[in-house]
This record gives structure tokens, sequence and C-alpha cells, in this order.
């Protein structure tokens, strides 16, 4: 029930984008950390230029008193590579490293060929704000959205030392695109 109430609610925030519901079997022994995985392939519309993979599945499996969490991507094309990317981002937090708002997590490769992020760091959706962050669901729960930005070694590093307030602050001042696997470290 909570995953189609996750996919009702981004079909209706992305209201004019053509929506892909992808069922997402992590295959054995990582099936059982998310059966019912789904990753929902937002393609670009009214809301913005960029394609967006929601997940849809986590919350079952990981939330505490009604509340938990659901992973949006950002990314510059329709690829493969980023549903594998976040199914592994909806098993690492499935699976026991539990992210949460502020962690990050290693890729253990480049977001794509050629790019110097290998990390993602999960933070608001600032892309999309609050209505997409926050997801009702049935029986008073709500699932939060969160999301998990492409980032450099150095800028996980520099969040490592002066915190993730501090990061975010160079990255906005530093105007990133976001969905730019190719843009230049910030520090």
């Amino acid at each position: 029930m909570a995953v189609e109430a996750v996919e009702t609610h981004v079909r209706a925030f992305f209201a004019g984008h053509e929506v892909e519901a992808v069922d997402y079997d992590l295959g054995p022994g990582r099936r059982d950390a998310v059966p019912r995985l789904r990753i929902l392939v937002v393609a670009p519309g009214p809301r913005g230029d960029a394609w967006a993979y929601v997940t849809a599945g986590c919350w079952e499996v990981m939330q505490c008193g009604g509340h938990g969490l659901e992973f949006v991507m950002t990314a510059h094309a329709r690829d493969e590579r980023f549903l594998h990317l976040m199914a592994m981002v909806a098993y690492y937090h499935c699976g026991g490293h539990q992210l949460d708002l502020a962690h990050s997590m290693p890729i253990g490769e480049p977001w794509v060929p050629g790019s110097t992020c290998d990390h993602l760091l999960i933070t608001l959706p600032y892309l999309h704000g609050p209505d997409l962050e926050h997801c009702p669901l049935p029986d008073g729960g709500h699932a939060r959205i969160l999301w998990t930005l492409p980032v450099t070694a150095s800028e996980i590093e520099y969040r490592r030392r002066h915190g993730h307030e501090a990061l975010e602050q160079r990255l906005d001042e530093a105007a990133i695109i976001p969905t730019d696997p190719f843009r230049r470290p910030v520090v």
C-alpha cells in the first residue's frame, strides 16, 4: 500500500510529466532487503528539464512509527545506470546502513564514466521543494523524500571537517548544476 501511495504522490507532484514505474528485483541474497522496490522514472516536463528517479519501497521496510524515507536523484538523461544506482541506494539504506539527512554513501565508481562525482550526499530535495519531500501515506504516516546529490570525494572530506551546512553553502555559492556529471568540485 505504501509503495502505491508514494507512486501516487510522485505522479501528482510531476503532473504533466511522463512517469514510468519500474519494478526492480535486487536479485538473490538482496531481494529481502527491499522486496517491493519500485523506481519511478520521471521524464522532463513542466517542472524541469531533467530526469528524476524516485525510490518507492524503502518506507515499507524501514519505517518507524509511520515515518520513513524514500530517495530522489535528478540526472541529465534517461539511463539504466541511474535505475541501478537508485536500487543501490535503496539496498544500502534498507540493508543495514540506514541513510538520513546529511549522510553520504560511496558509489564505488564515477556517477557516469569520466565524472569526478563518486559519492552521494543525502540532502533536502532543493530542486523540487517540500511539496515533493513530504509524502502523506495512509493511516497518518508519511514518507520523506530526500535528494541523493552526486558529489566528489573531496567534497565529502570537506563535509567531514567542516560540517554538512558548510558544504551545502559551498555548493550553493558555486551555483553548481546538480545534473552536470562533469562539474568541477567546489573544494
